[in-house]
């Protein structure tokens, strides 16, 4: 460089710019400032974040604990609302057996068709205009005062009493008792039957006045009912209002123009200026084994005519008495919602739909047809509406609430080996009211009649059962039974 001359003079060349090319012509990157990085302004905000999780879980965790809490005391209260015994355990009563429920699932027997011995009483025809029936065209139920409904038990019924002397069969029963011990696994209250053993016959009995004679309502329902026996809804004054509403129903729903269909018999129970109800007793025999039979008296309530011949019914009501308690209002459900209705009470009522759908079963109903009757206000307890009426196929229904045709006759099978065993006398068999298990007591021979004199016996002075021992077969003493009351 000479000297005088700067670095920084330039001397512009106009031949110098058609050959200049520039390196790069992209704009350079713009850089992030939104990427996080640690010990920065975005860690605290991290941290805020944490702490809202940890709140939240704490909070579930709450719910959770709040919800089993809630749970736990009402089966508390359910348990301490505690059914009482259905019959009171007295000091000479001699505890023979305890048979907890769960083998009772696991029972099956195929039993053969069944064969009608005889066929007693009448049928009116069942009125199809109460199909139609909804919520918004409503029929008041009618009170029939002057109706015989006749509840005998077993040992007292004449013709029952006929066949045993004509010796057709080993057992003898009602489809009340059977439908009792074929849906045991499902009943919470306590019930009792009555064993006899007479000779080389066995009768199950039910008391005067007994529990089996009326209908439980709300009995598989997680909420207690109120244990005041006064107050209209606790268990015992709903069991009443649900065998009063059944009893109406069966008869309400019938074409009255005189139309009857009469059977071979009369009715065994009516005497010559009783009005009995309309149905038809139907005396069946099924074959357990190859040396025993069991005869069953089992009802039919009404009649059908249609494109094959008679169609024969079986008619039962369910009733609501409080939407706030059920938490489904039948009004506002039963046209649109129909299924939801149904699936409410077979979650409260598990053991009565098992029980009537066992019952129709037994006596080869074609329909059993089912009434929704309410309440005409939740406080009147004396005034009801049937709301409407669905029809079922016994079969169908029982499939559709796993009522297995098999393990109901397994059950039965399983009980009758037991008490074909015991000596001849009288024995009382007894739903725990606490625990899922059935006791078999050997009772005196007095024992229920009128001037037999109850005094309970304290749970502690009870005798425990004899250690059980160990039998091939179904039947064993050690099984467990359950049963469910039923009207």
């Amino acid at each position: 460089m000479r000297a005088g001359e700067s670095v920084f003079d330039f001397v512009y060349d106009e031949a110098d710019e058609d050959t200049f090319k520039p390196v790069d012509g992209k704009p350079p990157p713009r850089r992030n400032y939104n990427k996080w990085r640690p010990n920065q302004r975005l860690l605290p905000q991290r941290k805020d974040e944490e702490l809202e999780a940890k709140k939240r879980e704490a909070e579930k965790e709450k719910q959770r604990r709040d919800k089993q809490y809630n749970q736990n005391r009402t089966s508390q209260r359910r348990e301490a609302a505690a059914f009482r015994s259905s019959v009171d355990i007295q000091p000479e009563w001699t505890m023979l057996d305890q048979i907890p429920f769960t083998t009772f699932s696991k029972l099956n027997f195929n039993v053969g068709e069944p064969e009608d011995l005889a066929m007693c009483g009448a049928l009116e025809y069942y009125d199809k205009a109460y199909d139609r029936v909804t919520p918004k065209t409503d029929r008041r139920l009618e009170r029939f005062k002057n109706m015989n409904f006749f509840k005998v038990t077993t040992s007292d019924d004449p013709v029952i009493r006929r066949l045993a002397s004509e010796d057709k069969a080993t057992v003898f029963a009602t489809d009340n008792i059977l439908s009792t011990l074929m849906c045991a696994p499902r009943s919470v209250y306590s019930w009792d039957i009555v064993v006899q053993r007479v000779g080389n016959k066995l009768f199950f009995d039910k008391r005067d006045n007994s529990q089996l004679d009326l209908l439980s309502v709300n009995e598989t329902c997680q909420e207690p009912l109120p244990e005041a026996k006064e107050d209209i809804n606790s268990a015992h004054s709903l069991s009443v209002e649900a065998a009063y509403i059944n009893q109406n129903f069966s008869q309400q729903v019938l074409v009255r123009d005189g139309g009857k269909v009469q059977f071979q018999e009369q009715n065994p129970f009516a005497g010559d200026s009783e009005v009995a109800a309309s149905v038809a007793y139907r005396y069946r025999r099924w074959k357990l084994d190859d040396e025993t039979f069991l005869v069953a008296r089992c009802e039919l309530h009404s009649v059908m005519e249609s494109k094959n011949g008679s169609v024969f019914l079986t008619l039962n009501a369910l009733n609501e008495f409080d939407p706030k308690l059920s938490g489904v209002d039948w009004r506002q459900k039963l046209e649109t919602q129909r299924g939801a209705v149904l699936a409410t009470e077979l979650k409260n009522n598990a053991n009565k739909l098992a029980k009537w759908t066992a019952q129709a079963l037994l006596a080869s109903a074609d329909v059993m047809k089912l009434g929704y009757v309410s309440r005409i206000h939740p406080r009147d307890h004396y005034n009801h509406t049937v709301l409407s009426v669905q029809g079922h196929k016994p079969k169908d229904f029982a499939a559709q609430i796993n009522l297995s045709t098999n393990n109901m006759w397994g059950i039965v099978k399983s009980i009758v080996d037991v008490c074909l065993k015991l000596a001849e006398g009288k024995y009382v068999l007894v739903k725990d009211p606490q625990k899922p298990q059935v006791r078999l007591y050997l009772v005196p021979s007095d024992a229920f009649e009128n001037d037999y004199v109850e005094e309970p016996l304290p749970e502690e002075e009870q005798v425990p059962p004899p250690p059980a021992e160990e039998e091939s077969g179904d039947a064993k003493p050690n099984e467990e039974k359950d049963v469910d009351a039923d009207v």
